[in-house]
Parts: structure tokens; sequence; C-alpha cells
């Protein structure tokens, strides 16, 4: 009979273990900004980015490549832009859901808050 329950016991916690998904670390939303590339001006986007890492925009990481800018913060989670890749140099926070920098802030990298 012990032998029963515990087994019955060990199922269900793996059977919880199994089911509970774990938390993934996301900013919720989108973010925006703008780049130059061979003279156009395009709007680049990043939906639900990983928060606690830096990411490195892609768009702009070419040497020679004009950094970013006007960066718009729809995600849940406050936007940290920086001057130089890695999330290096100058930093300008952007408040959560509404944060905005005009073209005066340029950038090259984000990071989210967790």
């Amino acid at each position: 009979m012990r032998l029963r329950h515990a087994v019955g016991s060990a199922l269900g916690a793996l059977a919880l273990i199994v089911t509970v998904p774990t938390s993934a670390s996301a900013a919720t939303g989108q973010f925006v900004f703008t780049y130059e590339r061979d003279g156009v001006t395009i709007e680049g986007k990043l939906k639900d980015p990983e928060a606690g890492k830096c990411i490195d925009l892609d768009q702009v990481s070419e040497p020679g490549a004009t950094p970013a800018h006007s960066p718009r913060n729809r995600t849940n989670s406050i936007a940290t832009v920086f001057s130089d890749l890695e999330c290096e140099g100058d930093a300008s926070p952007l408040k959560a859901h509404s944060g905005y920098g005009g073209e005066g802030v340029k950038f090259r990298s984000v990071i989210f808050d967790q």
C-alpha cells in the first residue's frame, strides 16, 4: 500500500515539473527604431526582445554604419540604449510602454530590464 502511494506521489510530482512552464525572461511588446542604409531610411523592430541580455542591433553593427536613432519603447520593460555595441558608451533609458527618443538619440545596442 505504501509503495503504491509513493509511486503515485512521485508520478504526480514529475507531472508538475514537466507541465509547469519556466518563466521566459522577455520584454513583451515592440521596440522600434530608425536606421539608414544606402541613403534610405528604414524602420527596424524587435518583437518581445529577451530581457537582461545586451542586444547589438545587426542593422548598425557593421564598421562605418551610421547608428540607429529615434527609439520608441513599446515594451513592458525599461529599455536602455547605448551609443556603442555590447551595451557600452553613452546610455539613455527609455521608460516602459511609451519611452521615446528623438533623432538625437544615437545607439547601436539596447538592453531591457527583467
